[in-house]
């Protein structure tokens, strides 16, 4: 029974990292216990002690570490955290036939982590932080004899922050028991030898190259082997915070015999002290050396540098450098203000924004009857609609982001209850359409109650549904990405807020640009026909696409909050159905006899109707998290974990990445007519490439781990990683010809 709760209260990773340690206790051999120690497990991590042998001898060191099994998504912190953090710290002490002590932590090289303005060091996964203890006779000889004399007791306190979307602190003590060599043998290496082996590699080497950098921040890098043939890109991280902006872009460029880096200096590093820290090089192939380096002031510009300062290297794409360029000059504003309003213009032809057409349709319709003075308050109506969601989105996951919050692009639809209200509010809105009800602002008048009313008060009705037509198509849009889109969304979040609002309100001239310059047209009026009957049989049929989007809404509620959403969600829309009808009862009796009582009445029950459903809302809210199946995934297809993505490619496999969501309809759409047909199929099999797929549907930290380390903040996302070539990040509207072309060039 132990078992079972244990199940259902941890998470998956937890549960399994406990059974495995279960198993361990009782059937491991001895030797193997001790070369580990039984584990600590916390919420999110699972923190034992190794040693790479299983005897100890004095005059020796032996190596030790700390080992952090960190759940998916989950990340702890080098010993310059960067810009938010903590380091992990580790006290390791021998007691009995040896002694020795050390805090020295060995640091593998780190991956970098940026969140908005910020970067951190971090690592993921499987974390092992060696240290070298030093084992010598103790001062006091023990007392008595036998086994007991011979035993050499490892204790170790250690302390770590985790981070995904929230940061914990967590801390474990750890012990293990391991006897002392026979004279004249040595230590014998432990089944967790290996760990240590890969640590070594991933531990920066001594630098065989020379480095200076200047007052205004150049540095150069020069020794024999570095060369454009050779280095693709580099980076330099510093041992201690606040010396440099860690997030700043460093514009590598990579010259015959040198690299040359731009760091941004802070006022608290010293000119003449230097710098000391890693630098990583990249191959072209995708290789990285991680070298120790001291880096010595000078007091003069270097040589050959001195175009460093706002240059980018010519290996960069746009994309690469959008995630950095927030803030960093007017060029690069421009640059993002620019992807900013070609992903607004391409999103009016995503699959998401399909289902707004019927608003967009009805605003054209009207032209055909509205005056020139309309027309304009209708466009800057629809525009301001437009500009001030994106505006307010791209706000509130700057002030998320800010707060140490994993939001992206469409990280709303995330939430149930956020997909529930805008289910609600389109079903309202085809209600309107299709005549249950009047609401002024999105009811279509007939022709002769228009022509009785006056222009002034028409052009305020007008004015105001084109900004709410704006509001709702940038709402119903946001689960889809468009080209140039993820470049200025990453673009706009990593900078100044200032900067993120200009980008995003770019995005919306982009979205409501095709609309205004229709309505703007002088001629449009005359390509239309009068107002007439039709209007209302384009109205009423209007309103099944929105009916449509319910029905998929509802779908998407159902994957991330399970069944028992149904209920509450499907009463919901009886209740709306009915304060509409109720509403629309008492539009009519208004119109026949005026006001009355019972119109009052009518009134009344429509409220109740209303706030009936509103009172619903807070069930959902307080609903217990139900995990359900997921999206199906189809035939030869795999489930995406970090880990058995690091696992594939450590294995040399090709593998495809298809990041996906049930509310993302253009995923939806390359899925059924391209990545999930025969063709792509036998594409995938052809070149042996495994296909893993990631459900972004509700919250995933592994999944938005992957789309910030591919600069991305939203899906879809599809990445191509070959056997011996780079990644290749695929466009986001996809045809089995370009999948093809992705998988034939890459070696």
């Amino acid at each position: 029974m132990l078992f079972v709760l244990l199940l259902r209260r941890c998470r998956a990773f937890v549960a399994l990292q406990l059974l495995l340690s279960v198993l361990a206790a009782g059937v491991m051999s001895g030797s193997v216990r001790a070369a580990e120690s039984p584990a600590v497990i916390t919420p999110h991590t699972v923190a034992t002690l190794i040693t790479a042998a299983d005897s100890v001898q004095a005059g020796t060191v032996l190596p030790v570490a700390l080992r952090l099994r960190l759940q998916p998504g989950w990340h702890t912190y080098w010993r310059n955290p960067g810009d938010a953090g903590e380091p992990v710290t580790v006290r390791v002490e021998a007691q009995g036939a040896l002694s020795g002590q050390t805090d020295t932590i060995l640091w593998p090289t780190p991956i970098r982590i940026r969140a908005a303005s910020l970067m951190s060091y971090a690592y993921m996964g499987d974390v092992v932080l060696p240290l070298a203890l030093p084992l010598a006779l103790p001062l006091k000889p023990l007392p008595g004899n036998g086994a007991g004399r011979d035993a050499v007791v490892v204790q170790a306190h250690a302390s770590w922050l985790v981070c995904a979307v929230v940061c914990v602190p967590e801390e474990a003590d750890l012990s293990l028991s391991l006897p002392r060599a026979a004279e004249g043998s040595g230590p014998v290496a432990s089944p967790q030898a290996d760990l240590f082996a890969a640590a070594a590699r991933a531990t920066p080497g001594v630098s065989p190259y020379q480095a200076v950098i200047s007052p205004n921040g150049e540095m150069r890098l020069s020794g024999a082997g570095l060369s454009p043939a050779t280095v693709r890109a580099a980076w330099f991280m510093p041992d201690q915070p606040g010396l440099i902006d860690e997030a700043a872009p460093q514009n590598e460029r990579v010259q015959e015999g040198a690299v040359l880096l731009h760091l941004k200096l802070l006022p608290d590093f010293t000119p003449g002290h230097g710098l000391s820290g890693v630098v990583v090089l990249q191959s072209p192939a995708g290789a990285e050396q991680a070298v120790l380096q001291t880096v010595r002031s000078v007091a003069g510009p270097i040589g050959g540098a001195g175009a460093l300062a706002g240059a980018e290297p010519a290996r960069a794409a746009a994309s690469s450098h959008a995630g950095q360029a927030g803030g960093h000059g007017m060029r690069d504003i421009l640059r993002l203000a620019l992807f900013g309003l070609l992903g607004g213009l391409v999103l009016n032809l995503m699959p998401c924004v399909f289902p707004v057409l019927a608003m967009k349709a009805l605003s054209v319709a009207r032209l055909g009857r509205a005056g020139r003075q309309a027309q304009l308050w209708g466009g800057a109506g629809y525009a301001l609609g437009v500009m001030a969601t994106f505006m307010t989105l791209g706000g509130g996951m700057m002030a998320l982001r800010a707060g140490g919050k994993a939001a992206g692009w469409g990280f709303q639809f995330q939430s149930p209850l956020f997909v529930t209200f805008v289910t609600w509010l389109l079903f309202v809105m085809a209600l309107n359409l299709l005549g249950v009800f009047a609401f002024m602002p999105f009811a279509l008048r007939g022709p002769r109650q228009e022509m009785a009313e006056g222009a002034a008060s028409r052009r305020v009705r007008l004015r105001w549904h084109d900004v709410l037509t704006g509001v709702l198509a940038v709402l119903v849009a946001t689960p889809c990405t468009a080209p140039f889109m993820g470049v200025a969304v990453a673009g706009a979040l990593a900078g100044p807020p200032a900067t993120g609002l200009v980008v995003f309100a770019f995005m919306g001239v982009g979205l409501a640009a095709p609309l205004v310059l229709l309505m703007l047209a002088p001629g449009v009026a005359g390509w239309l026909p009068r107002p007439g009957g039709w209007m209302v049989y384009l109205r009423q049929s209007l309103a099944f696409p929105l009916l449509g989007t319910c029905v998929w809404f509802l779908w998407v509620i159902v994957m991330e909050g399970g069944g028992q959403t149904v209920l509450p969600v499907g009463a919901g829309l009886v209740f709306l159905g009915f304060a509409a009808w109720m509403y629309g009862v008492a539009q009519a009796e208004q119109a026949r006899a005026g006001y009355s009582r019972a119109q009052g009445a009518l009134h009344g029950l429509a409220l109740l109707g209303f706030l009936a459903a509103m009172a619903l809302l807070p069930t959902l809210r307080a609903l217990p998290p139900a995990r359900s199946e997921g999206m199906a995934l189809p035939e030869g297809v795999e489930a995406f974990t970090p880990a058995r993505f690091a696992a594939l490619r450590a294995q040399g496999e090709p593998v495809f990445v298809d990041m996906t969501a049930a509310w993302c309809m253009t995923c939806l759409v390359n899925e059924r007519l391209v990545l999930d047909t025969p063709a792509a199929r036998a594409l995938f099999a052809r070149r042996g490439v495994h296909v893993l797929r990631g459900d972004w549907t509700r919250h995933d930290p592994g999944i938005t781990a992957f789309l910030r380390a591919h600069e991305r903040d939203g899906v879809p996302l599809y990445v191509y990683a070959s056997v011996r070539g780079a990644e290749v990040v695929l466009p986001q509207l996809l045809t089995t010809s370009i999948l093809a072309r992705a998988l034939d060039a890459s070696p």
